[in-house]
């Protein structure tokens, strides 16, 4: 069991040192999607803020990516060790087992507790959560926390509400045992689900509920199916109320906000949930223009580019947020570390 320097203090804080990414290198424009689709790139660009999206060929999986950016978070904390592996995924290489402990495998990191979670696109911030508790119980001094997802492999490539959102990607943050106030240090977490609206996005066969029409079902209930009017109803209202907390536990008011990180879900919904929050659009970065929506691996590959751009700069102030399927919503705050540099 691992144990902070100054256990007779206070317990160990999560403290970011690490940073990650990686994507496939195949793009999908939208003109390439309208092809085949009932839409335009003006009605993709304009309702949800998309003019590329990455694509997975067929023979790289979910681990695939992890394993990628796993390791450039590692090279970016300057360490080759990890006491637990926790992989935030909803398109994992198999139903059985999980695709964290191969990805651990491949990293080189030995027989180290590893194991996904599944919370939808909030799923990196709830990662964190756990690694965060963690470290603060003495159970593990560093954690890989890695967000990816292989959405191409769970969308309907004829569904005009789903294909043209999505992406695939992966992005994953190093986090060690630190003090409390330390630059770097995970907040206070606001979190929480919503399971009776969990038929808002959701894959309706492939599971355990609905396996006896498994091969009989038709092509639609195979892939992921959302309510897009719902979902963005809630994910405004959700986020909003999560971040407003999140701030609130910092201490912060909306002027102390230096950079709102919100999932990259839409580009509307993120403009409706920095207004409500009273954050000023350029302080607000973006990378769904290029990436789409990536799932569980959003809130990775935005602090990354925007670390990587000078977006995020030490000193600043950060509130994270984000919201997906389950419904899940989580938000957190942290204060920009320096000499963190990621790899992309």
């Amino acid at each position: 069991m691992y144990q902070s320097e100054d256990t007779a203090s206070a317990p160990a804080t999560a403290v970011l040192t690490g940073l990650g990414a990686w994507l496939p290198p195949d793009e999908v424009t939208n003109d390439e999607l309208c092809a085949h689709l009932d839409t335009s790139d003006a009605w993709i660009r304009e309702r949800i803020g998309i003019a590329v999206r990455r694509r997975a060929d067929p023979k790289t999986a979910t681990g695939d990516l992890a394993t990628e950016a796993g390791a450039r978070a590692l090279r970016s904390a300057g360490v080759t060790g990890a006491d637990a592996v926790v992989l935030a995924t909803t398109t994992p290489d198999h139903p059985c087992p999980a695709t964290a402990p191969a990805v651990a495998a491949r990293l080189g990191l030995g027989n180290v507790a590893a194991f996904d979670l599944a919370a939808g696109c909030s799923g990196f911030l709830y990662a964190t959560t756990v690694a965060a508790g963690l470290i603060r119980s003495g159970t593990a001094g560093r954690v890989l926390v890695i967000g990816a997802e292989t959405m191409s492999a769970v969308i309907d490539p004829e569904d005009r509400s789903t294909a043209p959102i999505f992406g695939d990607g992966a992005g994953a943050a190093v986090l060690e045992a630190g003090r409390p106030g330390q630059a770097g240090s995970l907040g206070e977490v606001v979190w929480g689900s919503d399971g009776e609206r969990s038929g808002a996005i959701v894959i309706p066969v492939g599971g355990a509920r609905n396996r006896d029409g498994r091969d009989s079902a038709p092509k639609a209930e195979r892939h992921v199916t959302m309510r897009g009017n719902e979902v963005l109803r809630h994910a405004v209202r959700r986020m909003t109320a999560a971040a407003n907390q999140a701030a609130a536990e910092a201490g912060w008011a909306p002027e102390d906000i230096d950079r709102l990180i919100v999932h990259q879900a839409n580009a509307r919904i993120s403009a409706a949930v920095a207004e409500a929050l009273g954050v000023p659009p350029e302080r607000v970065p973006s990378n769904i223009a290029s990436v789409g929506n990536t799932a569980a691996a959003s809130i990775p590959l935005l602090l990354t580019d925007a670390a990587a751009d000078g977006a995020l700069r030490p000193g600043h102030r950060v509130l994270l947020v984000a919201f997906g399927s389950g419904l899940a919503w989580a938000a957190t705050t942290l204060v920009w570390p320096g000499g963190l540099e990621p790899e992309r």
